[in-house]
């Protein structure tokens, strides 16, 4: 099934070397075109590993975009179908003349279907559902045909309607009940209400649906699903970055943002605040709170302000966002109805919970240090000041000051982010040396080392990740065990995301652009490999130690996307492994042996057999008894796993002193965050194993003191 991977924007290696193409003028005075143009040209002339743009390409270009606009098949008919395959064979022909034609009727059509939906699904749900009726609903929709006619199509709607209510029916039933055994007294609501209620409650949520999603896109937003469409036919990491996507993936990258620090949301015409990011000016200005619906906004040197409701919501927040220091008046609606105008100063908001943030914990006397780095993160702007490989400097240097004898790097759930940053922080743990090699189509390998000859931790290191570690996370962790420097414990492998992008920002394609921002287009460019000379792509990292975890099961990785660029080897770099003064293969062993009996361990693995399987169903009965009786039966088997959440280790971590000072001086709830943390690694059987196997390399083998090469 054909997916959008801009979900997996972390999973990109940065990798800014100047991107060259042959010399050629670019005119085309629609914008759609000049896009298709520039991208055609981009990727053929760019991409690591290009494929014909031919028939066969073609083919697969119809079915992925029809795919991807109408994935469980309620809006096109079969007869549109048979209309569409006309262009099976052509688009590879129209792509080459910059032809739009497969787009525009697609997308014609498609707008026109979603106009039909809505008196159908309105239809639908004005009527009662009869729940004893014997009927299933596949959610599989791969299994089913384009519907044949219109009855076809409002019985395939009825069915998808009627699932959703039932869980809302089969909620209003438990509410009853619990509300009736609160209070004898209570007279329990008829049926025929109750269903009523369902429905109603399913109307509003796809009422939302078309009116916040559907009818806030415009056409440029559907054309850039197509050309997003048209790219991830090379590889699952090529992708196009609408303008929007670019200024969102920037922000993901360097962890900040410039505004007032609250996540919106559109809600039927309103934009909403659904969230205050801690520490931001929203947040700090107290005024503004969750659930307040903004309905105009004023610049400070504006006189009138501007009306935003009905507005789509990328358009709204261009006039919310803005430059430090300035200042925005929002006109608000408060939950009690009242209006209010609020000034906000805005400010750069950092979005705490991607960067790196260190604890400390004890053991059998001994003191250890856990670091977790949700991401590789990095401001191309101001390398020197933020990136992730000067934060976890900073925090080994802190956790040092405590008396670390032992770390913890966990990067499970790390996709990845910039690879000068994985170069610069795999660097703080050995001399100097090669740290990933690096090869582009028809040219040298180029070995990306380490130059810098001290080491900031020289004592015992474990490395944790899981199936969703990918990319520059995988670069750590290879590096890390192909110098037999680290301990890798985790998933039977990592991501497997081996590849390397550049994000190219397509107006400078052009000389002179007049046809407004294009956007940009990460492309795979490269592919990376271990210093032993083996690719991570498809095969991931291998752990020294593997332990099951929720995702063991359930198909997540490259391997299972489509696509993906084939797994190769070159030839080993030059690096001398680490003079270890660990038995590693002793520690791994005991680790081992004490993983095998964990019976936390072999609650999770059946826990994650048991949603595997869960996920396998797709077929469901829309009887209520028989969809009840299932309902009972999983929540029933489910209980046996409540003992995962209520495990604990009996260890205490704690802030370092360093950050005990901040939290001292703080006026955000920057302290009820490692509070929560350090809660969750109390009752984490991963980190449990990580401390135990840094004590079994501590109580053997103490560190040796290298004064010369450690430099704080």
């Amino acid at each position: 099934m054909k997916r959008n991977y801009k979900v997996l924007s972390f999973l990109l290696l940065l990798a800014f070397a100047s991107c060259s193409f042959t010399s050629k003028k670019f005119s085309n005075p629609d914008k759609d075109k000049l896009l298709i143009q520039i991208i055609t040209f981009v990727i053929e002339q760019g991409h690591f590993d290009p494929i014909a743009i031919d028939d066969a390409f073609s083919e697969e270009l119809f079915s992925d975009f029809i795919e991807v606009i109408d994935p469980v098949k309620r809006y096109f008919y079969e007869s549109d179908y048979k209309d569409f395959e006309k262009y099976k064979l052509t688009i590879d022909d129209q792509l080459k003349v910059s032809d739009i034609t497969f787009f525009n009727v697609v997308y014609e059509r498609f707008i026109s279907r979603i106009e039909e939906s809505k008196s159908i699904y309105k239809d639908i749900l004005s009527k009662p559902f009869d729940y004893s009726i014997d009927e299933s609903f596949d959610t599989n929709y791969e299994n089913s045909d384009f519907a044949k006619s219109k009855r076809d199509m409002k019985e395939r709607w009825r069915k998808q309607l009627k699932f959703s209510t039932l869980s809302n029916y089969d909620d209003i039933l438990d509410e009853e009940k619990r509300t009736k055994e609160k209070d004898p007294l209570y007279m329990r609501k008829p049926n025929e209400q109750i269903e009523k209620e369902a429905r109603e409650a399913t109307l509003r949520s796809i009422n939302i649906y078309f009116e916040d999603y559907i009818d806030d896109q415009r056409r440029d937003d559907w054309f850039a699903l197509y050309v997003n469409t048209i790219v991830e036919e090379f590889d699952p990491h090529t992708y196009y970055l609408a303008p929007k996507g670019k200024e969102d993936f920037d922000t993901r990258m360097s962890g900040k943002l410039e505004g007032i620090g609250a996540r919106l949301q559109k809600r039927m015409d309103y934009i909403k605040i659904v969230e205050l990011i801690s520490g931001g000016p929203a947040w700090r200005n107290k005024e503004l709170e969750v659930e307040d619906l903004i309905l105009k906004v004023k610049q400070e040197d504006e006189e009138y302000a501007v009306d935003i409701v009905g507005m789509r919501i990328n358009d709204a927040i261009k006039y919310i966002k803005g430059p430090k220091g300035t200042k925005v008046t929002l006109t608000v609606k408060k939950v009690d109805g009242t209006l209010k105008d609020i000034t906000i100063t805005r400010d750069i908001v950092e979005v705490f919970d991607t960067y790196a943030k260190s604890s400390v914990v004890e053991k059998e006397g001994k003191k250890f240090g856990v670091i977790n780095l949700p991401a590789f993160y990095v401001d191309f702007n101001d390398y020197k000041n933020i990136n992730a490989a000067k934060d976890v400097k900073s925090e080994i240097e802190r956790l040092k000051d405590e008396g670390m004898e032992g770390l913890v790097l966990d990067l499970r759930n790390n996709g990845g982010g910039s690879l000068p940053t994985v170069v610069d922080m795999a660097g703080l743990f050995i001399k100097d040396g090669p740290i990933v090699q690096v090869r582009s189509t028809g040219e040298p390998k180029e070995v990306l080392k380490d130059r810098d000859k001290s080491i900031v931790w020289n004592g015992p290191l474990v490395i944790l990740v899981n199936e969703i570690s990918a990319s520059a996370s995988e670069i750590m962790a290879a590096a890390m065990q192909d110098y037999k420097r680290a301990i890798i414990i985790g998933s039977k492998q990592t991501y497997g995301k081996g590849t390397v992008q550049n994000v190219i920002n397509l107006n400078n394609m052009l000389r002179n652009n007049t046809s407004g921002d294009l956007g940009a287009l990460a492309l795979t460019r490269q592919k990376y490999y271990r210093i032993n000379g083996g690719s991570v792509q498809l095969e991931g990292v291998k752990s020294d130690i593997k332990v099951p975890g929720r995702f063991s099961f359930i198909d997540v990785g490259e391997k299972d996307k489509e696509n993906p660029l084939p797994y190769d080897e070159i030839d080993a770099a030059e690096y001398t492994p680490w003079e270890s003064y660990f038995d590693y293969d002793a520690t791994i062993e005991n680790s081992r042996l004490r993983m095998s009996s964990n019976e936390q361990l072999k609650l999770i693995e059946q826990n994650a057999k048991w949603v595997k399987s869960k996920i396998d169903e797709t077929v469901y009965s829309l009887n209520y008894e028989t969809y009840k009786a299932q309902i009972d039966t999983n929540e029933l088997e489910s209980k046996k796993y409540e003992a995962i959440s209520n495990y604990n280790t009996n260890l205490t971590f704690d802030s370092t002193s360093y950050e005990k000072e901040l939290i001292a001086q703080d006026t955000t709830d920057l302290e009820e965050k490692r509070v929560r943390w350090h809660e969750s690694l109390s009752k984490d059987v991963y980190i449990e194993e990580a401390l135990n196997v840094l004590e079994d390399l501590k109580t053997a083998y103490p560190i040796k003191k290298v004064a010369s090469t450690v430099q704080n």
